[in-house]
């Protein structure tokens, strides 16, 4: 696909109009995730060969301009320091980018880096769009930008970020959103949360087609919305003592089309029935076969509200034998049957078409 638009801003009751094309930067810090920066620039770099031009001007700085060490070793070549720009000391990046996007991972940046924070506050105060993928959600925090917004962090950090911030609205999503500001746990969550913003820089006729061309193009079964919970390991949730519970769980989940008995989940993990019921019973308040149930019907869910694949589908590959079958299991944990699921999500689309006209 190759659209030639003539584009304008979006219609004004988005949150703010968007001219493009926009000259998108990243400042990256040492030890940064190399997956959340790539897929953030294919993603964009692809939407540029999509509609036939450049939409999407980016750029790479680092604090003095040398290349940065990501967290893999692999150093990046940046085009410029984020102290200075075209050697030009007194001129910073925020006088020429659109939106600018802070890439951390560990550490947490909980101390120095005042120069970056002062850059950020003299660019984001403005309310220009600015974002954060993995700590540098933190650093936006810290530099206040993100008070009173909905705003993530990667999950082993959430506790601590929201207490250090308490008036920031601390979400365990995948990535959040809200105005001008973008924030996401690290690794493939930028690729999520970038599909969505481009999505909505673009007109919403062509928007929806581009991100479906990325969404293939990049061979990923769907696009992850900013409602999906961030997948917290069980070995997190319940303490890493219990490494049976933790090996019976990653067994239901590589089974959904075809589930396992609990005596053969048990036999594989080496325990007998009764005590792989009372390790489900202690730390996660059910019953294997009641906790399996509810990851294969999550699943479906997913899957009605983010997929295009029929309902049958849907339900015998998360390891139900019928329609009927699935359709009752649904009704009876979600109050609604599949049907009825995927028809909320089509209202809700074309209600926001609808909007956007």
């Amino acid at each position: 696909m190759h659209l030639n638009p003539p584009f304008t801003p979006l219609p004004a009751h988005h949150h703010k109009q968007i001219q493009l094309p926009l000259s998108v930067g990243f400042f990256l810090l040492p030890q940064f995730s190399l997956v959340s920066l790539s897929g953030a620039l294919d993603a964009l770099s692809r939407a540029n060969e999509a509609v036939g031009k450049t939409i999407f001007k980016l750029s790479l700085f680092s604090s003095d301009g040398a290349p940065v060490a990501s967290s893999s070793g692999a150093e990046i070549v940046v085009q410029g320091s984020w102290n200075k720009v075209e050697n030009s000391p007194n001129t910073s990046p925020a006088a020429h980018l659109d939106a600018l996007f802070v890439i951390s991972d560990a550490p947490l940046p909980q101390h120095g880096h005042e120069q970056l924070i002062t850059l950020l506050q003299e660019f984001g105060l403005p309310k220009k769009m600015i974002g954060g993928f993995g700590t540098g959600s933190y650093l936006l925090a810290r530099a206040q930008l993100l008070n009173a917004y909905r705003s993530t962090i990667h999950w082993s950090y959430s506790s601590l970020f929201a207490e250090d911030f308490p008036l920031t609205v601390v979400s365990s999503n995948l990535f959040e959103i809200d105005r001008d500001r973008l924030t996401c746990a690290s690794g493939t969550a930028s690729f999520d949360m970038i599909l969505a913003w481009i999505g909505q820089c673009l007109p919403a006729e062509i928007g929806e087609e581009v991100v479906a061309e990325l969404v293939d193009y990049f061979g990923v079964e769907r696009q992850r919305s900013s409602k999906e919970h961030q997948r917290v390991p069980l070995s997190a949730r319940i303490g890493g003592g219990q490494p049976k519970l933790t090996e019976a769980v990653s067994l239901m989940e590589a089974n959904f089309e075809e589930p396992l008995p609990t005596e053969e989940i048990a036999r594989l993990v080496g325990v007998s029935r009764r005590q792989l019921e009372r390790l489900f019973k202690q730390y996660l308040n059910s019953l294997p076969s009641r906790y399996y149930l509810e990851l294969r019907l999550t699943r479906a869910r997913q899957l009605l509200q983010q997929t295009s694949q029929s309902i049958l589908q849907i339900g015998l590959s998360c390891g139900f034998s019928s329609g009927p079958h699935f359709s009752s299991a649904y009704r009876n944990h979600f109050g609604i049957t599949p049907r009825e699921q995927r028809s909320q999500r089509l209202s809700a689309g074309n209600n926001m078409m609808t909007g956007a006209k």
